[in-house]
């Protein structure tokens, strides 16, 4: 529902904010990569630092960080004193040493900005068509480990952000029955494997993703020395008819879901049920835009979904829980728990009807 309080100077204000915003990143970006908030922040104790002393520090012209710190000062990422000192502000702050939105800041700059642009027409086809910004694949996920160094990273940083920290957690949940082989879907770089086989020594893992990923994923576990307990299966689940192998007593997709579409999720989850006997487990760990606390992460994952559109396949989005649910009861499979796990994070665990 619209605002009706909100007066129209400020609402107008709100509305010339969105108008610029992107100038206010890139000026954002720019503090950040030169240096300049840094320094900034250094020199808080002595009260701030002037425009003149921040060029002669650093080298670059008056002009250029003037330019910069004065739509900072306006955003209330900056202020200035009555001495032209600057510091940061809380925002500031955050914007340049927080740990969320340093990852949230790389993804956008270094992976979506430049794809943003072709959103308009990402709607209308219903195609990644900021992709080509990338590269020339169907979807992100193919072409994941052919990116460059620095996007790449950016791309990895931002995924595991968002899982690593509920892992320790969730692995108390899938050992409670003390499972022998569990199946990996999504395995990615094969972080989730590695924490098994270090968190349980009998453990067999089968790790199921695209071949591009495996060899990452495989490198990663050749490396910890765990190529005795850990197989895997190249599968491409856009193909038609996609099989998995039976046995598995667990079956894991983490943040997995969300990279594809209402009818894709459907097909994935019925190859899982095929799979599956009456005492397989299936977990379902997603990050659902109305199990949120705080505005602000709804807000991103929000934002996430801009970037399925136009970026990783133009179909899929962040879900809400009640759509994933109803989703995997139409597959054939049944909900048994489910459980808030972390800050941002539902558990769903499922069996076959």
């Amino acid at each position: 529902m619209e605002n009706t309080s909100l007066r129209a100077i400020d609402a107008i204000q709100e509305a010339q904010k969105i108008a610029f915003a992107p100038f206010v990143f890139q000026a954002t970006i720019s503090l950040r990569k030169l240096g300049i908030f840094d320094l900034i922040f250094s020199k808080r104790k002595a009260g701030g630092i002037t425009i003149d002393e921040i060029s002669k520090e650093l080298s670059i012209s008056t002009y250029g960080i003037s330019v910069l710190l004065e739509i900072a000062e306006s955003s209330n990422i900056v202020s200035k004193d009555a001495e032209n000192k600057y510091v940061l502000t809380t925002t500031g702050y955050f914007l340049n040493y927080n740990e969320t939105v340093n990852a949230n800041i790389n993804f956008t700059n270094d992976v979506c900005y430049k794809g943003l642009y072709h959103l308009n027409e990402s709607i209308k086809t219903g195609k990644p068509e900021g992709l080509k910004e990338l590269g020339n694949w169907d979807t992100i996920y193919e072409g994941l480990s052919q990116l460059p160094s620095e996007i790449q990273n950016s791309w990895f940083e931002f995924d595991h952000h968002y899982s690593d920290h509920i892992f320790s957690d969730a692995l108390e949940l899938v050992f409670r029955k003390k499972p022998k082989q569990i199946f990996d879907i999504g395995a990615n770089t094969g972080k989730f494997t590695i924490k098994c086989c270090n968190y349980n020594s009998d453990i067999n893992i089968k790790m199921i993703d695209l071949p591009g990923q495996l060899n990452k994923a495989i490198a990663n576990i050749e490396k910890e020395g765990f190529s005795d307990r850990v197989t895997s299966h190249e599968i491409n689940w856009l193909k038609d008819n996609p099989k998995i192998p039976t046995g598995a007593d667990l079956i894991w997709l983490s943040q997995f879901l969300d990279c594809f579409s209402k009818e894709e999720i459907f097909k994935i989850l019925k190859t899982c049920v095929d799979s599956m006997d009456e005492n397989t487990e299936l977990f379902i760990i997603e990050t659902y835009t109305d199990r949120q606390r705080f505005d602000n992460a709804k807000f991103i994952l929000e934002a996430t979904s801009l970037y399925f559109t136009v970026l990783a396949n133009g179909n899929s989005k962040m879900y809400k829980a009640e759509e994933v649910k109803d989703i995997a009861l139409a597959a054939g499979l049944e909900i048994r728990e489910d459980i808030a796990l972390g800050e941002y994070h539902t558990v769903f665990v499922f069996g076959k009807k």
